[in-house]
């Protein structure tokens, strides 16, 4: 069985999610739940909600910058549609993403949070763990615009700071067929690839540079973005200049190439998806007859929905995903952190960051359905 391949250039640290597995003990109380004023209106009608961490607090995001994020900030996003659209009732997925610089404090509220907006919404919410480069498709198909992963706190953004003196960013256009990413990479002619499509965008100035082989949808993608900047820059003239990689003329003296650096000086903090190759499916059940959690092996390869019993918790490893079931008859006094038993097993393999799901017993969403052998 082949394993995963994880970047080396990924800033993170393995024991960064650990706290996950280490915060058993605080059951979630509905009265703190309900005291959160954040929660307020929360998934009472369809749509998207998204809040950002800030000093412990959960803060509510602009909507008009929903689907950008920054990788220093750590997130909660619900998602609440209807599954039958005969029927009043509604459904939930329910996100936290970390980015790649956020503080462990940061995305350790983000993550007891997020299982107190759950239990706010009486435990309806299939819950996700997202990690900045390792995205979910399901948490990327909620953003039409794109996604968009930018360097810094929200309190380095545009609208913070005048035009005229606004810091260089160079953008990524980067993705398979119509799933193009945005992120933002340091500004030097090192990173600008034949395959991809960048802009670079200087507030009063933003340039759109095609590689020779990029693909028509990050070259649309990058053409709808470069637009959206025009229209945020509150009235400003804005000139826009767009661009291939092998047109004439295009050589160092040119504004584009003046305005990158030539090497990258910092890769710390660079961020690229996993590569999946071929693995074969892991099924695991965790029990705690006493105090030791015990993980035993279940079986390789595709599971049946017949494999999980209702009184216990599994863990289903696929490729990109790791699911996390938990059984109607779950004593919940003993086995209550599916983060925790997550994240302790994506410790010991190759990719711990590949993105976590929460489900439980007779609320299973279409994505595990999904992951399941026919």
């Amino acid at each position: 069985m082949t394993g995963l391949v994880k970047p080396k250039e990924y800033n993170w640290k393995d024991s960064n999610l650990e706290m996950f597995g280490s915060d058993t003990e605080k059951q979630v109380k509905k009265e703190s739940a309900q005291s959160e004023p954040a929660w307020k209106n929360a998934g009472q009608e369809v749509g998207l909600q998204i809040w950002r961490i800030v000093k412990f607090q959960v803060t509510h995001w602009d909507k008009n910058l929903y689907g950008k994020f920054y990788n220093g900030d750590s997130y909660i996003i619900l998602n609440t549609y209807k599954a039958d659209p005969k029927s009043d009732a509604l459904d939930y997925d329910l996100h936290f993403w970390i980015g790649a610089n956020s503080t462990q404090d940061e995305y350790g509220t983000a993550a007891y949070k997020t299982v107190e907006l759950d239990t706010y919404l009486e435990d309806k919410a299939v819950q996700h763990r997202e990690c900045e480069g390792f995205e979910s498709d399901l948490f990327l198909s909620y953003f039409k615009q794109g996604f968009t992963v930018m360097e810094g706190g929200a309190d380095t953004g545009f609208h913070h700071v005048k035009p005229e003196v606004y810091t260089p960013r160079l953008l990524h256009f980067h993705g398979s067929g119509k799933k193009v990413v945005i992120s933002e990479v340091p500004a030097a002619k090192s990173r600008l690839t034949s395959e991809d499509v960048f802009i670079l965008d200087k507030g009063l100035t933003i340039y759109q540079w095609n590689g020779s082989r990029a693909s028509s949808y990050e070259k649309a993608k990058a053409m709808g973005y470069l637009d959206n900047l025009k229209n945020e820059r509150s009235g400003k003239a804005v000139v826009t200049d767009v661009m291939d990689e092998d047109a004439a003329g295009m050589d160092d003296s040119h504004p584009f190439y003046a305005a990158l650096q030539a090497e990258d000086v910092d890769t710390t903090a660079n961020v690229s998806a996993f590569s999946a190759v071929a693995s074969d499916p892991e099924l695991y059940r965790i029990s705690k007859p006493s105090n030791t959690l015990v993980v035993d092996h279940v079986k390789t390869g595709p599971a049946q929905q017949s494999d999980f019993i209702s009184d216990s918790v599994f863990i289903y490893a696929l490729d990109k995903t790791c699911f996390v079931w938990i059984g109607s008859g779950v004593d919940v006094s003993k086995l209550k952190n599916g983060f925790g038993y997550a994240h302790n097993h994506l410790a010991k393999t190759a990719n711990p960051l590949r993105s976590i799901v929460i489900v439980r017993e007779g609320r299973e969403n279409k994505q595990f359905k999904t992951a399941l052998a026919a």
